[in-house]
């Protein structure tokens, strides 16, 4: 069977609720299908937390040595002394206690500066751009999904995405990712005619090629989900997630049950950190959410023995505009901070910091690092696949961020 065949009968079986069937999750299988010509040795993996509608930068790591914010936020800038103080001139948002510890013990990773040129100040523009690494063209495919293509062939639970609908950066050519909310309602859906194949599949045996493609759909979807049922109901942590936990546990859940996934997506979704009005007790409520379940996922990465493999990429589709708006909120801007947390981080700031005295295109903050060389950091830096290139289509600088692995 052909691409185009294949890609037909898909389309098919997504309309008979085969193919793309959810109640609290996604999963389908892999036919036999074209190999990646690149097999990746390491075992390492990449977490990726995506904070959506455009979480505010300036007001998660301050310049409260520089007097200009202050200036363009004269009710919403953050006083110094209630910052938890990285240095001289930076300070994080009172509510981030999680990753102040992250930042003391050298495992927090702060890039400066990152967007993309001639950027969009629409929500679902700009993270269409984040999630293809496409800025102003766009792609069939997510980056990460062109990741997983590129480092593994197609195999069951490589690449997880946890939330309530897939995210296009995980769309693939080859893999189909995992896609679930609620692991313990993590199951196959499909109309009354389909339900006997997805429950009993049987065997390939005689069928034609066809036949032979949804059985293995179907055989996939239903090991994947026990894979995911069985990974959280065995899972139980000591460990302090913080009050809203976002999904992190159930990421901690799969690693720590040996599922084979190399490459996770999951997000803060529904366009929480769109702070317009009334911003300072929000924002900072949100980043304590955000940063507690960050610090409690990696010392339970700790715990579990993993803390070694795992590297955690945070990211939102767009800063927000510098000067405070009148509704003591922000709108929507340009350049933004990126983290990395984790174990292999090599702690400390990255990229230029924008200049506020040099503000671009009604009031925001200059581009100083393209978003997609922090991507190549995470795929050449941290993953050492080689692969960046091929992946985002263009070659980027990594940056240093990560340390050596160990022989």
């Amino acid at each position: 069977m052909n691409d185009l065949q294949r890609r037909h009968w898909l389309k098919q079986m997504a309309r008979a609720g085969i193919a793309g069937g959810l109640t609290g999750g996604i999963a389908s299988a892999f036919g036999p299908i074209a190999l990646a010509q690149n097999r990746i040795d390491n075992d390492k993996i990449l977490v990726v937390l995506e904070l959506s509608g455009g979480n505010d930068g300036l007001n998660t790591v301050v310049p409260y040595g520089d007097d200009a914010y202050y200036r363009y936020r004269p009710k919403i800038g953050l006083p110094a002394k209630s910052l938890r103080t990285l240095d001289e001139r930076f300070g994080l948002n009172p509510g981030m206690a999680g990753m102040e510890r992250l930042w003391k013990d050298g495992q927090l990773a702060i890039v400066h500066g990152c967007g993309y040129e001639k950027p969009s100040y629409s929500h679902f523009t700009s993270m269409a751009y984040w999630h293809t690494a496409s800025p102003n063209s766009g792609d069939d495919y997510g980056w990460m999904g062109r990741l997983a293509d590129a480092m593994s062939p197609p195999k069951d639970n490589f690449m997880i995405n946890v939330d309530t609908e897939q995210s296009l950066a995980v769309r693939c050519r080859l893999h189909t990712p995992v896609v679930f909310n609620d692991p313990m309602r993590f199951e196959r859906n499909g109309y009354a005619q389909s339900r006997s194949l997805l429950d009993t599949p049987g065997s390939i045996e005689g069928a034609n090629e066809s036949l032979q493609f949804l059985k293995r759909v179907a055989a996939s979807a239903q090991a994947s989900s026990q894979s995911v049922r069985q990974a959280w109901a065995n899972y139980k942590s000591p460990v302090d997630y913080g009050l809203v936990p976002v999904q992190l546990p159930k990421i901690a859940a799969c690693i720590a049950a040996g599922l084979p996934s190399r490459l996770y997506y999951t997000s803060y979704a529904k366009n929480v950190f769109d702070t317009h009005v009334q911003q300072t007790e929000l924002h900072q409520r949100l980043l304590t959410y955000v940063s507690d379940t960050i610090a409690g996922f990696l010392k339970d990465m700790e715990r579990i023995g993993q803390a070694d493999r795992v590297v955690l990429l945070v990211f939102s589709e767009f800063g927000r505009r510098v000067p405070e708006n009148t509704s003591l909120g922000t709108d929507h801007g340009t350049s933004n901070v990126m983290f990395f947390a984790g174990k292999p981080v090599r702690g400390g700031h990255y990229g230029k910091v924008p200049d506020l005295g040099a503000l671009v295109d009604g009031e925001n903050l200059p581009l100083t690092t393209d978003f997609r060389r922090v991507y190549a950091s995470a795929i050449d830096g941290w993953l050492d696949t080689g692969l960046a290139s091929k992946v985002l289509k263009a070659n980027f600088e990594t940056l240093p961020i990560f340390n050596p692995t160990p022989a």
